[in-house]
This record gives structure tokens, C-alpha cells and sequence, in this order.
């Protein structure tokens, strides 16, 4: 997966199901992407935490890993009021706006940096036990879309391969199952159904941040929060049956 910021619970339910983790960091930055934004819930409805990327004249061109961070403007500044005037009343304020101020206060060079030490961190914290891989340390992978994610497989030696429902777009663009069921691995789609759970601020909101759930329920509870929301996850076949052939 590419390193989100500040990912929704969804995404760390990949993590958790995974015994190795690739963060897929030597690809496109897209703009306005998840990489350089997400949502936190206010009195208002939901609100976008941004982070700034230097601008280059090759930036349709850059990769995540080599995606400066802008520091002329002030976005952990507003990033820290956003949360601590939203999230002040929370039971678990303290502890975790702690942690996210120390992060982003380091001063991180790169988007990548930033990003995967955010998810690393909170995963630890949370009881993740994940192995983590930057796809950038892999050596001698080629090829692009499904073909890629084959080789980065095959380069860990991976029998099986978890992916979210959104790429199935490209992975399966060609054929059933893309690269995968000719070079003997198992391509699975993620089943996830957003928990519901106490939150500030009125009516259930889904899709948040996962700074939402843990401000509400702490590091020891988010965990099993998350997972609570995991279902049997859909060989490929089963997926393209159920969501793809139909909509054709």
C-alpha cells in the first residue's frame, strides 16, 4: 500500500492481517491524494488535515519517496489547534495528541518519512506486530501495475496477497486476476466493514482518520475495535462474481 497520512482504520486492518507489509513508497505522488491529506471529525462534519509538497517543475512526475515536505507554511501548527480544538474533550486527548505532535514536530524531509512513521508508530501502539518493508529497499523489481506487485511478491517469496477492493481496477484490467494466478499466488481482496463506535461530536461518522477512534478509545481497546469490523475476505474470483461481472 502506498504510505497514507494518518490512514483510516481500514488500512490498519491491512496491516494487521499481513505477516509482511510493503509500503509501496516508489510510485506517482498523486495529487490531492490520501498520501498527503485525511479527515478528523468536528461539530461541523468532517475536516481535511493537509500536508504541504514542495512544488518542482517535474511534480506530476514525483514519487512518494522523493516528495518534499513544505515547511514555509504553518500545517503543524493548524494541524495541532485542528485537533486540539476538536479533540480536547476526547477520554484519550492526551496521551495521543502527545504522540502526533511528536511526530510531526521532528521535521520529517520526506512525505515517506513522515507518513510511515506515523503508521509504524501507531501500529506498535495499537499491538500490530506487522512486519514492515519499504518497496524503494527492494532490489531489481520491474514492470508496472499488477506486474510490479508479482515481482515485489515473488522477491519476499509471498504465497498470498492481500489487496484493498480499489485496485482491482488495475490489477484486473487484462484478466482475471491479473499476473497473479500464473505465477502460483493467491489473490485475495480485503472484506472490511466500517465498525460503528462512540465518537464526539453528534451522529456516527465513518471513513475518519484512525486518530478519531483512538482519541475516543485509547491504544489498549483500537485494536479489537478494528478488527471487529473484518469479514472473510474474497478470493479474486469471488470478487470479480460478486462486484465486477455485473457491473461490466
Amino acid at each position: 500500500m502506498q504510505p497514507t497520512f494518518l490512514p483510516w482504520l481500514g488500512y490498519f486492518d491491512l496491516i494487521d492481517q499481513s505477516d509482511i507489509f510493503v509500503f509501496y513508497n516508489d510510485v506517482q505522488l498523486a495529487k490531492r491524494s490520501w498520501q498527503v491529506r485525511n479527515r478528523i471529525k468536528t461539530a461541523n462534519g468532517e475536516l481535511y488535515l493537509t500536508v504541504p509538497i514542495k512544488k518542482t517543475t517535474l511534480r506530476d512526475d514525483t514519487l512518494i519517496v522523493d516528495a518534499k515536505i513544505s515547511y514555509e507554511e504553518q500545517w503543524q501548527k493548524k494541524i495541532i489547534q485542528s485537533l486540539s480544538g476538536n479533540y480536547s474533550k476526547a477520554p484519550f486527548y492526551k496521551v495521543v495528541f502527545n504522540m502526533i505532535c511528536e511526530i510531526i514536530s521532528e521535521n520529517k524531509n520526506s512525505l515517506s518519512e513522515l507518513n510511515t512513521a506515523i503508521i509504524i508508530n501507531y501500529s506498535k501502539a495499537i499491538g500490530i506486530k506487522t512486519e514492515f518493508i519499504f518497496s524503494s529497499d527492494l532490489e531489481g523489481i520491474n514492470g508496472t501495475k499488477d506486474t510490479r506487485l508479482v515481482n515485489i511478491c515473488k522477491s519476499l517469496n509471498a504465497t498470498n496477497y492481500l489487496s484493498p477492493q480499489g485496485s482491482s481496477t488495475y490489477i484486473e484490467a487484462i484478466k482475471p486476476g491479473g499476473e497473479f494466478p500464473e505465477n502460483n499466488i493467491q489473490l485475495f481482496y480485503q472484506h472490511y466493514i466500517h465498525p460503528v463506535y462512540q465518537q464526539l461530536h453528534g451522529d456516527f461518522l465513518p471513513y475518519m482518520s484512525i486518530l478519531d477512534l483512538l482519541f475516543n478509545y485509547g491504544f489498549d481497546d483500537a485494536l479489537h475495535i478494528i478488527q471487529s469490523g473484518r469479514n472473510k475476505n474474497y478470493s479474486f474470483m469471488e470478487y470479480r462474481n460478486r462486484f465486477m461481472i455485473h457491473n461490466s
